[in-house]
């Protein structure tokens, strides 16, 4: 089988350097690669020249439209039996493609998707957000987990389709706020099959410090408000838990500042949800600086995709 990766860039040259060089050890060779260039002002040029002679690239620069049509462009000039696209902060283990090939030809996906992990190389912090994106306390875990809530829906950091599902679904109808999620709910509808590849594992560096992290995760409680609008089965309750989670937390402040009675069973949930994150992440990661971190990610998270969704919620829905 013959891959196409499709990998949208805007603005990230050193992040795409390094997904190339992770791609240059892939211990399966049938693939090419197409970056999309998508309206950057940092472009990636001259990186991208350092590659040709190491891998099947193609390069291409257009107008800024967003994530999900730069992806469209992309399927559009892929010669790939099976497209993968994968966001330009990820690095792919080496055999990542053998691992899916293998796969699809002993239990064929028409779409697939896979998990993301933390690399030995990241920062503390980033790893602590890689735990709050996988987590099962902040509803992160339900992605990669084959066990999940519902249909499983992949995401575009590391998400495959066949070149059928292409031919027939089209591209992406939204190129921002949850189009990945939108695709593959149609994807669904469709009636092709679409399954995890657990061991498709990629290492998801996502932000680098808090704040980023917040904007992001604000964008994505947002993003789930504009899928539902496509499709309003599609919001379950466990979508409500983090803005449930944000509601709670002002009241919990609420109730030690005026001294509510409730407030002492209010802090001792806390406590003990704050120490399920510290020593489930003190397991998973064996750092304590990341265990604390950890609960500082899982918060910032659940506050930020808390805060996203009431704010569209009430705008888009009640309102």
């Amino acid at each position: 089988m013959f891959f196409s990766i499709i990998v949208p860039l805007y603005n990230r040259p050193q992040e795409i350097k390094e997904l190339l060089e992770s791609l240059c050890h892939q211990t399966y060779k049938e693939f090419e690669v197409l970056v999309i260039e998508d309206g950057s002002v940092n472009d990636a040029s001259e990186i991208i020249a350092g590659f040709y002679d190491k891998l099947n690239l193609k390069y291409f620069v257009k107008n800024n439209e967003g994530q999900g049509f730069t992806r469209n462009f992309g399927f559009e000039r892929a010669a790939g039996d099976y497209f993968i696209i994968f966001d330009s902060d990820c690095l792919i283990p080496p055999d990542y493609l053998e691992i899916v090939d293998k796969e699809l030809k002993g239990n064929y996906l028409d779409a697939f998707g896979g998990p993301d992990d933390a690399h030995p190389s990241f920062t503390p912090t980033q790893k602590a957000i890689s735990y709050a994106m996988t987590s099962p306390f902040t509803t992160g875990g339900i992605r990669g987990n084959k066990k999940g809530i519902g249909q499983f829906h992949p995401r575009s950091f590391n998400m495959g389709i066949s070149r059928k599902v292409w031919e027939t679904a089209g591209g992406f109808k939204i190129t921002r706020l949850g189009e990945d999620i939108e695709y593959s709910i149609r994807i669904h509808s469709l009636g092709f099959k679409i399954g995890l590849i657990p061991t498709a594992k990629v290492f998801h560096k996502r932000r680098t410090n808090f704040f980023k992290f917040y904007k992001q995760l604000h964008f994505f409680g947002r993003a789930r408000i504009n899928v539902y609008k496509f499709f309003p089965k599609g919001l379950k309750l466990v979508h409500f838990f983090p803005a449930c989670f944000t509601i709670w937390l002002l009241f919990t402040l609420l109730a030690n500042i005026f001294n509510w009675q409730v407030s002492e069973l209010c802090n001792f949930l806390l406590a003990v949800f704050i120490l399920l994150i510290f020593f489930h992440s003190l397991v998973k990661n064996k750092s304590l600086k990341i265990a604390f971190l950890s609960i500082i990610a899982s918060f910032t998270m659940l506050i930020a995709y808390g805060l996203g969704f009431i704010q569209d919620f009430c705008k888009r829905v009640i309102l």
